[in-house]
């Protein structure tokens, strides 16, 4: 049975706009120079484990009509298997230089994934989710390094995972229905919600009646543009705030409020986060007004591959001395805070697949 038919069940110290603009330069830069392959995923293999809860099936094409869906699709996944299957062979299979984990990243969002501009000329990708990303590959390849890392824009995930770019994208991307009806999402590796980000000066307070008139950025395919514009079609958002300002990054979004562009960025609170870290004139504004869970991306049919990371997640949970918690408290803790509990997704919950 194929996954998609399953799913349809129940830098401090950058401040500054000539910093920022450099730093979009050079993203650019890189977004240019990575290369393009092709990689495909399909088949699966089964098992199951104690303590794991099902989610019921239905029959509809669109999953956000599904409720159960609609309501919890980090639900949605595949039980852990350490098995290799055919999508895994295939990695593996991969000769030389080519035997490589492909990966979509992002390379501009402080603290989750970024290169350093005070990393001297090799400048690596680091972060949280690049953490992440060198745990599965030494898991499934034996080297940690054995990643060709490809910079996707946000608008670009599920186009480069359907089109075969990469094997999976590990990229501050929110689970949610719609997009499990297109491709494969691991359990839940972090826990978030929408918020506002803004000048300490701006007279905005959050998310509500203080946005009017004000010009809001998002990024292009994010859940943050989604939410507004289901919000505002229902009259859950003020009328007069303008949401068409949209970019291809998230850090664009930043450059715009810096230059006075906008008035305001909505995002993940993880994300804003990091932005009002880089920049100490803007800072997060009320409370998140969702709540989100990041997955790890895959093709719908690569059901070993969603199943060998959901099982290298429940080890990387587990891990006391250079797993999920020691990530955080590396990355994040300086940005978030110093408890991560907030940030921990609950227990996984799994699909019934047969």
């Amino acid at each position: 049975m194929r996954m998609r038919g399953r799913v349809r069940t129940g830098l401090r110290g950058w401040g500054g706009v000539g910093a920022m603009a450099v730093v979009c330069a050079l993203a650019l830069a890189f977004v240019l120079l990575l290369p393009l392959t092709q990689s495909h995923g399909d088949g699966g293999t089964e098992t199951g484990g104690p303590g794991v809860v099902y989610a019921q099936q239905a029959a509809d094409d669109d999953p956000c009509l599904d409720p159960a869906i609609k309501s919890a699709p980090e639900k949605q996944t595949l039980s852990p298997s350490s098995a290799d299957g055919p999508t895994i062979e295939k990695i593996k299979a991969r000769e030389g230089e080519k035997r490589k984990l492909i990966v979509g990243v992002d390379q501009n969002s402080y603290r989750w994934g970024y290169r350093n501009p005070n990393g001297g000329p090799k400048a690596d990708l680091e972060g949280f989710d690049i953490d992440l990303v060198h745990r599965i590959a030494q898991d499934i390849l034996g080297d940690p390094n054995a990643v060709q890392f490809k910079a996707i824009p946000t608008n670009q995930r599920i186009p480069a995972i359907q089109k075969g770019r990469v094997d999976m994208v590990v990229r501050t991307m929110t689970i949610n229905c719609t997009r499990v009806g297109q491709v494969a999402f691991s359990a839940p590796y972090f826990k978030t919600g929408q918020q506002v980000l803004a000048p300490k000066s701006s007279g905005i307070e959050g998310y509500g009646d203080t946005l009017a008139h004000k010009k809001i950025c998002t990024a292009e395919g994010s859940t943050a543009f989604s939410k507004l514009d289901d919000d505002k079609k229902a009259g859950r958002l003020v009328a007069s705030a303008d949401i068409t300002t949209t970019v291809p990054n998230q850090l664009d979004c930043l450059v715009r409020l810096q230059l006075g562009e906008v008035d305001a960025v909505v995002t993940d609170g993880a994300l804003a986060a990091s932005q009002a870290a880089q920049d100490p004139t803007v800072e997060l504004k009320g409370t998140p007004f969702t709540t989100e869970y990041y997955g790890v991306a895959m093709k719908s049919d690569a059901d070993d591959l969603v199943r060998r990371v959901n099982q290298i997640l429940v080890d990387y949970r587990k891990d006391t001395t250079d797993g999920w918690q020691a990530s955080y408290d590396r990355w994040l803790s300086a940005t978030l805070a110093k408890d991560s509990a907030k940030s921990e997704p609950p227990p996984p919950q799994y699909l019934r697949t047969s």
